[in-house]
């Protein structure tokens, strides 16, 4: 997890190269959240702080925190899946009623035409479902708020790891794992 998070900025730049004028505010905010994190993840791995590098890392938080609505979209849950997918269906089963009353006297490219403007309108729906629905509301996103003032409390943080504890109990516990089965 270190070296990918040594990398990632870099390997995200790069992906995104190519972008149309509409995606480049998009890849802009969301290369500055990943940075923001990627940054403040490196600097709490640090033996030591100083007041200046805890000053950076709360910096680095706020800008993450700023900027991490850009990943709303992917965090919907299946609930509110399965919301919009109900949504999407009763608004298509009305414009069908709809439809069927006015398709007797329309043209091709007027049926074209608003069959356009349902899906535009369908998929606007979903969207704003989704975006009303979606949160980083969870433990593992505060567990990063109280970090610095931890530090100044407490002192290096890494002091405090399990890392090597849990690389020792491993293999005791795959031992008897393997003895009972």
């Amino acid at each position: 997890m270190r070296n990918l998070g040594r990398c990632m900025s870099a390997i995200l730049a790069s992906a995104l190269r190519n972008l149309d004028s509409s995606q480049y505010q998009d890849f802009k905010s969301t290369l500055k959240c990943v940075s923001a994190l990627v940054d403040f993840t490196l600097m709490a791995q640090y033996r030591s702080h100083t007041p200046d590098t805890l000053s950076y890392m709360e910096s680095y938080l706020h800008a993450f925190h700023r900027t991490k609505d850009i990943f709303l979209e992917f965090r919907t849950s299946t609930a509110t899946r399965a919301q919009a997918n109900r949504q999407d269906w009763e608004l298509r089963e009305l414009i069908a009623d709809q439809g069927a009353k006015e398709v007797c006297h329309s043209t091709v490219a007027n049926r074209r035409r608003l069959a356009d403007q349902e899906r535009v309108e369908r998929s606007d729906r979903q969207a704003d479902l989704i975006r009303l629905e979606n949160h980083f509301n969870f433990i593992k996103m505060y567990y990063l708020t109280p970090f610095a003032s931890h530090v100044r409390r407490f002192g290096s943080i890494s002091m405090y790891s399990t890392e090597i504890g849990e690389l020792a109990h491993k293999d005791q516990i795959k031992d008897g794992y393997r003895m009972s089965n």
